[in-house]
């Protein structure tokens, strides 16, 4: 009975095809949380797939429904080895983005987990089916070993995460008692790089919206009527343009942080981001002048444009469209609220004549979240990588994409660390998503050594105890 057995055993479930034929399952059940429909999907994929699985290592299992109407279920997992012991929240997510299926490369399928060019492909096998799999099948290895965890676990799966969690809020400050644990360990997103074990304890926030021009009804003939009626997409585009300048600095005083803490600059400043296979090249010019690549996505807020339509694009016609709209985004780091963008950027636009471009928020927004890097909690985590890897981990305050941590470390009060196990690079939110099996072998076997340690001795919540 030892760590390194624990290891060995999670390395035999991947190298005799455990682990692939647990996530290939899981793969083929298409819970498209964004399509309409697939309500009965979300909920076999926790009462049918999961909770088995669950049970058979000990846990008591619940799927309760959303307090948000006709959204996705969750499931309430608790394993509870004794009073005095510390609690371990966990957390992921079973539900995916939709399936593109039509786009993905000749002899794939989002629903199937298939090997190709020495990848796994398959929807959710980076986000984040794969992911929960691996945290679940280390635990079972440890269960497996030592007989016994040492600690106990509160696990909660929703089926919501790719439409913006909804009621994930309101269901966690409802059932807080049953959540009550000392911290989050949890996985999602990717590594710094494919080869080196990440940690990031927080994530950029992240607010929706749209951006439309509604000038009239119908479109009129361009001959008869160019020049004598205001053209809402030129009106956007330059409303759009008035918010970063061409290079993508953000020009909204409500929109910019301050001056990055020097914390989190010494922390992030010389980390090495946009790597991989696959991975495009970094315009160097881009966002915030001054700003390393590291702290431009890490610790600095960006603004995308994520869709712009007017008139109808696949069939223009020589008319002055009626309308124009585009569908926008804001990451964001702390200190900045976001409660307040949007009127910053109501603001902004009415100063600048911009007063007919109609603002619409979207899905609730999510709130930015960091840990400082000398937390007990992160120099543990780290420690507890680095037994089993031989590569320094990669410590990050938040990761440059956006999670619903907020509820976790915020609503909760907990220390939140995230180990991934995908990669920049997997095509996550496209078609042809997939994860490199030596990632996953090797993240099966640090999240082995991870669960091990936290039934020894030494975790911060005992020695503060």
């Amino acid at each position: 009975m030892s760590r390194e057995g624990a290891i060995g055993r999670i390395e035999r479930h991947f190298d005799d095809g455990g682990f692939f034929s647990e996530l290939s399952r899981r793969v083929a059940l298409r819970t498209e949380s964004q399509e309409q429909g697939r309500g009965a999907e979300l909920r076999r994929y926790l009462a049918d797939e999961m909770m088995p699985a669950l049970e058979r290592a000990g846990f008591a299992c619940r799927v309760l429904d959303n307090p948000e109407p006709g959204a996705g279920p969750f499931l309430l997992a608790r394993r509870h080895e004794g009073d005095d012991l510390l609690t371990l929240l966990t957390y992921g997510h079973g539900d995916v983005v939709r399936g593109y299926d039509d786009q993905w490369l000749p002899g794939l399928s989002p629903w199937r987990l298939l090997e190709h060019d020495g990848r796994w492909y398959g929807r959710g096998a980076a986000d984040n089916k794969g992911q929960h799999t691996i945290n679940l099948a280390a635990l079972e290895a440890v269960l497996a070993e030592r007989g016994r965890l040492g600690f106990n676990v509160v696990l909660l799966l929703e089926m919501g995460e790719e439409a913006g969690s909804p009621g994930l809020r309101a269901f966690c400050e409802a059932n807080r008692d049953l959540l009550r644990a000392d911290v989050l360990i949890a996985s999602d997103g990717p590594r710094l790089a494919p080869e080196r074990p990440t940690l990031f304890m927080g994530a950029r926030g992240v607010i929706n919206f749209d951006l439309s021009v509604e000038m009239r009804e119908g479109g009129h003939h361009s001959g008869n009527w160019g020049g004598l009626l205001a053209n809402p997409g030129i009106v956007l585009a330059h409303a759009l343009a008035s918010i970063t300048t061409a290079s993508g600095e953000i020009r909204i005083q409500g929109w910019r942080p301050g001056e990055i803490p020097a914390a989190i600059r010494e922390a992030i400043r010389e980390l090495p981001v946009g790597q991989g296979e696959n991975a495009p090249a970094i315009d160097v010019a881009w966002s915030e002048p001054g700003l390393s690549p590291a702290e431009k996505v890490l610790a600095w807020p960006s603004f995308e444009v994520l869709a712009f339509t007017c008139g109808t694009p696949g069939r223009p016609a020589n008319a002055v469209p009626p309308t124009a709209l585009a569908h926008c985004h804001l990451r964001l780091v702390p200190p900045l609220e976001p409660e307040e963008i949007l009127p910053a950027l109501r603001r902004h636009l009415d100063e600048r004549g911009f007063s007919m471009v109609e603002i619409r928020p979207r899905e609730a927004p999510m709130r930015p979240t960091r840990l400082l890097p000398d937390h007990p909690w992160v120099r543990w985590a780290a420690s507890a990588i680095e037994r089993t890897s031989t590569v320094p981990t990669a410590i990050l305050p938040n990761l440059g994409g956006s999670l619903p941590n907020d509820v976790f470390a915020e609503l909760l009060g907990l220390p939140t660390l995230w180990i991934p196990h995908s990669y920049a690079s997997c095509s996550q939110h496209a078609p042809n998503e997939h994860v490199l099996p030596r990632l996953c072998r090797d993240a099966l076997r640090i999240m082995a050594g991870v669960i091990w340690d936290l039934g020894e001795p030494g975790t911060p919540a005992r020695e503060a105890g």
